[in-house]
């Protein structure tokens, strides 16, 4: 286990022992201006631990039993590094396990899942500062095993029905376990107890986007010198980012390379060779392939086909621009934490990658070029705020997803420039219409699919037989679920009105109120 870039930060690491919510752990860290990571318990030995040499520790929860042989372990050095820890629900089992203490399979009386209420003992906690203070805490719970016995030198400071071991200590060692997960919203003060643990720790809180900033300059520059790089620029809000990062690192050694597939969303394409070659002076090459990808798609109707041919010219056609970039060595890409936390599985194996399509496969070792990946260390929000330090405007930083294939995977079935017409104007409808009543930053994503099916209607005093759209509006955290946002009946009889009137083609609008799960964000 090494980090990923040697940095003079105070570091925490984060043991995953297989939890869902792992991540948000470390979101909830670097909300409070601490640097983590998180690595798998099998990768974390005695002596990779302490080369990182953390300034804190902290047990992930996770879906095992403590009593199963072979169960996940941390190493004993985790122990005796002096550090403070805190373990989280299979994380204080395993603390409770390794340190003296005893667990007991779960039984209906105390197994806890979902919400739940702490109250608090008679003894006081500098971790539970701000905790408390209106009686007894909501936390969430996920636990089919108990603490039946604390570990020597543990006491307890809060309990549950179904937890008499909710919130356990050794002061003295700085050891703090909790059988709750607090890094979900659903324990509305977690971040409290999170940012008294980093308190108790002794972190300065260092871990800034203007001191990230500076450093990833540097990095960039060590790494590639005075050698060329490429960078595929899409317009989204990752390889924007990356895209300015590197303009301010190495300036006109970077060339960015734009691919036009005749998929994207209305003045897409202007609008960003506009932002990027007028507004920032960085070299682009805008690679108009729209024809190519159109005639390739001609007559196919399956989705996994759809994105395949996609994927397969998007890297034929990168390919073939870069190759008129003279002395390029690098291949910049917008890489983010949770894609390198994901490429390494909880079990060791390969993760299952459900969202192939939405990532550039392939492109480094076709090409035989170095990869630069200066946001791996940051999740999605960091980077947001990473592009406000680089000086990209809120349009750009705000804007929703949009998936790789474009709007391929928003025309379900055959894919016609017609169809691609009357959907670019019904989605510019549609997405004015969610800015003009002020709601486009309360959504993660929303988009027009047009359906493969004609309708009858009345227009004037004739029939219609045009195209059926459907309107997609989610929340989310991170895509991962996601919900449909709840329209007033209002907004959405004046926009369906508005597409009928001003779309030709479309006689039909309906509103997707399906989530995730069952359904997916796209329509393919």
């Amino acid at each position: 286990m090494t980090d990923i870039h040697d940095m003079n930060h105070e570091k925490a690491l984060i043991i995953d022992f297989g939890s869902q919510v792992t991540q948000l752990i470390a979101r909830r860290l670097r909300e409070n201006g601490v640097y983590c990571e998180i690595h798998p318990y099998q990768n974390v030995t005695d002596a990779s631990l302490k080369a990182y040499n953390p300034k804190a520790i902290i047990f992930s929860g996770g879906p095992d039993s403590v009593m199963r042989e072979g169960s996940p372990r941390p190493p004993k050095a985790a122990y005796e590094l002096g550090v403070p820890i805190l373990g989280i629900c299979y994380g204080q089992q395993v603390m409770m396990h390794d340190l003296g203490g005893r667990v007991e399979a779960g039984e209906h009386a105390t197994a806890e899942f979902g919400r739940a209420f702490v109250t608090p003992s008679s003894n006081k906690l500098d971790m539970l500062e701000g905790w408390f203070e209106d009686g007894n805490e909501q936390v969430w719970m996920s636990h089919g095993d108990h603490v039946a016995e604390r570990a020597p030198g543990f006491e307890v400071y809060g309990t549950s029905p179904g937890a008499p071991f909710a919130i356990t200590a050794d002061v003295k060692r700085n050891f703090f376990a909790v059988q709750f997960h607090p890094e979900v919203h659903h324990t509305p003060n977690g971040n409290k107890l999170y940012a008294n643990f980093l308190k108790l720790a002794g972190f300065k809180g260092d871990w800034t986007m203007g001191a990230y900033r500076e450093e990833a300059i540097a990095r960039i520059r060590e790494q590639v010198g005075d050698k060329q790089v490429i960078c595929g620029l899409s317009g989204g809000v990752d390889s924007s980012v990356t895209a300015l990062l590197l303009h301010q690192a190495i300036g006109d050694q970077l060339t960015c390379v734009f691919v036009n597939n005749g998929l994207l969303r209305k003045n897409e394409a202007e609008e960003v060779v506009a932002m990027f070659t007028e507004n920032y002076k960085i070299k682009l090459v805008y690679a108009d392939e729209s024809e190519l990808f159109l005639g390739e798609l001609e007559g196919q109707d399956d989705p996994e086909t759809k994105r395949k041919i996609i994927g397969r010219l998007f890297i034929d056609v990168f390919q073939k621009y870069a190759d008129t970039i003279e002395g390029a060595e690098f291949l910049a890409q917008g890489t983010l934490y949770p894609d390198v936390i994901e490429s390494v599985s909880f079990s060791g194996g390969p993760s299952v990658t459900i969202k192939s399509h939405h990532n550039v496969g392939g492109l480094p070792e076709k090409m035989g070029l170095k990869l630069v990946e200066p946001l791996r260390e940051l999740f999605k929000d960091e980077v947001r705020i990473l592009g406000r330090e680089l000086g990209l405007p809120q349009s750009f930083i705000g804007r929703h997803p949009f998936p790789g294939p474009g709007l391929a995977i928003r025309c379900p079935g055959l894919i016609t420039r017609e169809k691609l017409a009357i959907l670019r104007e019904a989605d510019a409808v549609y997405i004015d219409q969610i800015r003009k009543h002020g709601l486009y930053d309360e959504i993660w994503q929303a988009y027009v699919a047009i359906l493969p099916v004609r309708t009858v209607g009345v227009m004037g005093d004739g029939r219609t037989y045009d195209y059926a759209c459907a309107m997609r509006a989610v929340t989310s955290v991170d895509g991962m679920t996601a919900d449909y946002y709840p329209f007033s009946h209002e907004f959405l009889g004046e926009t369906a009105t508005r597409i009928i009137n001003e779309v030709k083609g479309i006689n039909r609008v309906t509103y997707d109120i399906t989530s995730k799960p069952p359904g997916t964000i796209e329509w393919e």
